[in-house]
């Protein structure tokens, strides 16, 4: 049992568990870059778009439609969703289909619906 440092009064009992605790964190520079992929995950029309197109290949026009929004908005956030490699598109003619690139992102949705329901794996 000790006092953490000369600013906190608190006492550190468990000093065997805070170090094991500490060697299995990640370096604070991939927390940021989690907390990053989390905020593409935290816009209402990027995670609509990546729930539309995890199984199917859809095309702006269609995601536009689908979602009731603009083909300039589908665009903007196609953007920010090819910087994070999530969506691959594919090019027929003047046609352009996007598809969920990562299955890591399907398996985020996926997970992320049954937390809500309060199910597991």
């Amino acid at each position: 049992m000790k006092n953490c440092d000369v600013n906190c009064n608190c006492t550190v009992f468990h000093q065997d568990t805070l170090s094991k605790v500490q060697s299995q964190l990640y370096p604070d520079q991939d927390y940021e870059q989690l907390t990053s992929v989390f905020k593409v995950f935290s816009d209402l029309t990027r995670i609509k778009i990546l729930e539309a197109i995890k199984d199917d290949a859809l095309c702006v026009c269609d995601l536009a439609y689908l979602l009731g929004v603009s083909k300039s908005a589908i665009s903007h956030q196609m953007t920010m969703l090819k910087s994070y490699d999530l969506v691959q598109f594919e090019k027929k003619g003047k046609m352009v289909y996007y598809r969920l690139a990562n299955q890591h992102a399907k398996q985020i949705i996926d997970t992320a619906h049954l937390f809500m329901k309060g199910q597991t794996l």
